[in-house]
């Protein structure tokens, strides 16, 4: 069952936002997202010479943003958040969100169809999940828009637009596939192993979703989760990975 929502707090993704705010959102210079919003890369209201964006707008382009960017970027995007963050507290680390009844190293999908329902259902053994069928529904409608497939064997799902209310806390499922799948990624490869980002705040979301990136690209993260043959071993390897890539 949902837990209720506080009154007006369905409207958060509705709030509109000033150009200075929808940057630091989206963690990017305000003037590259001014840019953006000329070229029609992000859907904007200008208002004589002001341009205003939906918060649910920012965040989704904000994920397009973090899933296409190059090694070099997305390391700054993943330092700006950090120092960030340990300003608001403590630098987010990815290993303890993920748990072990969300670890599943036998996937059996044999399709993107499949896979996203497998995976849909991994996270659900967390017990944090408070609609299954809406998180499907979400992750799905992603999928549909675009590819969350990174390549180099890696997809990062989420739902299409974030809402805190699918989750009890913040966590990541993580999958391997038993056989990889083809899931769009821009490389042209299969995917191995599967992240479905679960956040109850935007700004978590994002930050997992830039060190999950980094890591994936950057470091031996992926190597190691090929050979982990346990939930100790994954945590094992992120632990490893963070150290060495994220301190």
């Amino acid at each position: 069952m949902s837990p209720a929502r506080p009154a007006g707090e369905g409207l958060m993704h509705h709030q509109m936002l000033n150009l200075a705010q929808a940057a630091a959102q989206a963690h990017v210079e305000p003037n590259e997202l001014k840019h953006c919003a000329q070229r029609g890369e992000i859907a904007a209201q200008k208002r004589g010479d002001e341009f205003f964006f939906s918060a649910a707008d920012v965040l989704e382009w904000a994920q397009r943003n973090l899933l296409c960017e190059s090694r070099k970027v997305l390391a700054a995007s993943h330092r700006e958040m950090n120092a960030a963050r340990r300003r608001r507290t403590a630098a987010l680390e990815l290993a303890p969100l993920v748990p072990a009844d969300a670890i599943d190293l036998a996937v059996p999908a044999k399709t993107k169809a499949g896979m996203i329902r497998d995976m849909a259902d991994l996270a659900v053994k967390s017990g944090w999940v408070y609609d299954v069928d809406g998180l499907f529904a979400a992750l799905q409608a992603r999928e549909e828009a675009a590819s969350t497939a990174v390549g180099e064997g890696a997809a990062f799902l989420h739902p299409q637009r974030h809402d805190p209310y699918f989750f009890e806390r913040t966590f990541i499922a993580y999958g391997r596939a038993v056989r990889p799948v083809f899931f769009g990624a821009p490389d042209g490869g299969a995917t191995r192993h599967f992240f479905v980002i679960c956040a109850t705040e935007h700004q978590e979301h994002l930050h997992i979703l830039a060190r999950l990136a980094v890591l994936a690209h950057g470091s031996d993260l992926l190597a190691r989760l090929d050979e982990a043959q346990s939930p100790e071993d994954v945590h094992a390897a992120f632990c490893a990975a963070e150290a060495a890539y994220c301190t």
